[in-house]
């Protein structure tokens, strides 16, 4: 790989506070040119979902009236994906920050990173609020529960969900960007200082007077617990507003009490499968092998593979409840999103999500190498993306034609069955656009936040560096590892 000036770097970096400054500083400061061509690639991918919305928004039978909705089942699939996934990913961070995990220091940045698309889900969110069936208001202002369809907001103020959801979201995404922004403090003060012109003060100004005083560290470490814990809550919030709202009460006959805490686990699962693979391409394609060995690969394996029992579980639990109840209305669901209409759908999350994975971890020879997790963590990011298509495109497909309804409002008299005869919907170009346009939108602005924010933890990696000794015994030489605090 080779640098702006056209030199080719050292193959081995000098693993002391000095020399890892000197490198992690100079991949942000200098531009490689392949980083220059992947991100035009990713633009041209983000063009292509622009025009699906577009076609979506204006073409035939397009907007967002009722009748338009079942046209957005995969812009809403797609939503849901970079929530599992981008929205999730931080939560790494914060949680082996908060456990003292000393592997995962190289992943930690690279974790707060995808906070910066939560700009992109954000902007996603917006047309989806309005496809949502409207909910009549009964004469006190209260939301009239029943009239239309079964939704959460049960005598809640005016503005739910609209107004609810959104600000979540947005929340969500303000608390990520707080997150990254607070780490990241004591790296951009590295950046001013090696750096001249427009970017030394961009730098200077984003690292807001930082001196590296022991109170500056405490405040620091005070702020990310306390933000964190926040991240953390609104993640299972807007994963319960999302899935309950956008998928549930779409489906008639749908009641799934462990529905939410079921989404907020794949977002983890496919978050750590994401991550997983993030640091494969910073180890094999961004030149920072020399701080990723097998320990980062081998620990984070262990954690996806009890998430992927957890998968497990919580998939056989909600099958179970549906199957043996023999509710007529129960029986019609599990038919929709798994046995029959999307039965495709379903077979390919179940491999992807559990299967293969579970049975590429089970031996410890795969858990203890890069390419084993790495295989494991691609498998169950593809699954969550089935997961969503198998959750959210029956949901807006669902028409008043196919329940033989003349309004939503008749549901209540069909005690919520759904027919099962409803035809699975396949994705046409359009929808293959915005699926493209929106992981290159999510992989581009990631790449942007790389030009800005190290993607390496300056600071947490030097930190690193002061609880390793190597010390002799008998015959070899061993690393002592300390442990902070």
């Amino acid at each position: 790989m080779h640098n702006g000036e056209g030199r080719t770097p050292p193959p081995e970096v000098s693993l002391t506070p000095q020399g890892v400054t000197e490198h992690v500083t100079g991949k942000v400061l200098n531009f490689d040119s392949r980083l220059g061509i992947a991100m035009v690639g990713l633009m041209l991918l983000t063009v292509l979902g622009v025009v699906g919305f577009l076609v979506r928004v204006f073409g035939d039978d397009g907007g967002f009236s009722d009748e338009a909705r079942h046209k957005w089942g995969y812009y809403a699939a797609m939503f849901g994906f970079l929530l599992v996934t981008a929205g999730s990913a931080p939560v790494a961070a914060i949680g082996f920050r908060w456990t003292k995990s000393h592997w995962r220091r190289p992943l930690s940045r690279a974790s707060e990173l995808f906070a910066v698309v939560g700009v992109l889900q954000v902007l996603w969110f917006i047309p989806l609020i309005f496809l949502l069936p409207e909910i009549d208001l009964n004469g006190d202002g209260a939301f009239a529960v029943g009239q239309d369809r079964r939704t959460i907001w049960m005598e809640v103020p005016i503005g739910a969900p609209l107004w609810w959801d959104t600000a979540a979201v947005v929340a969500l995404a303000l608390c990520g960007l707080a997150i990254l922004w607070v780490s990241a403090r004591p790296d951009m003060l590295e950046l001013a200082q090696r750096s001249n012109g427009s970017r030394t003060k961009l730098w200077s100004r984003l690292a807001l007077g930082w001196r590296g005083t022991e109170r500056d560290w405490v405040v620091q470490k005070g702020f990310l617990a306390v933000l964190g814990a926040f991240y953390f809550m609104l993640l299972i919030f807007v994963h319960t507003l999302i899935s309950l709202d956008f998928a549930l009460s779409l489906v008639p006959g749908w009641k799934d009490s462990i529905f939410a805490p079921y989404h907020a686990l794949t977002g983890m699962q496919a978050a750590s499968g994401m991550l997983i693979f993030t640091m494969f391409l910073m180890r094999n394609y961004g030149g920072y092998r020399q701080y990723l060995s097998v320990d980062p690969f081998w620990c984070f394996s262990k954690v996806l593979l009890g998430l992927t029992l957890l998968w497990g579980y919580f998939w056989f639990s909600e099958f179970m409840t549906f199957w043996y109840g023999r509710d007529p209305a129960e029986q019609s669901v599990i038919k929709l999103i798994m046995f029959e209409s999307y039965k495709t759908a379903f077979l390919l999350n179940f491999f992807f999500s559990f299967l293969i994975p579970f049975g590429l971890l089970l031996w410890n020879g795969m858990r203890k190498s890069v390419i084993g997790p790495t295989l494991a963590g691609v498998s169950v990011v593809i699954g969550a993306f089935f997961m969503m298509v198998r959750v959210y495109v029956p949901a807006f497909n669902i028409r008043q034609e196919d329940l033989g309804l003349h309004s939503l409002a008749d549901l209540t008299a069909v005690a919520g069955k759904l027919p099962v005869s409803i035809d699975p919907v396949l994705p046409d170009v359009w929808d293959v656009f915005i699926i493209l346009g929106g992981l290159g939108a999510a992989a581009l602005i990631y790449l942007l936040g790389t030009r800005i924010v190290p993607i390496m933890s300056l600071w947490e990696t030097k930190e690193g560096l002061l609880y390793i000794l190597f010390r002799p015994f008998i015959k070899g030489r061993y690393m002592v590892l300390g442990k902070p605090e």
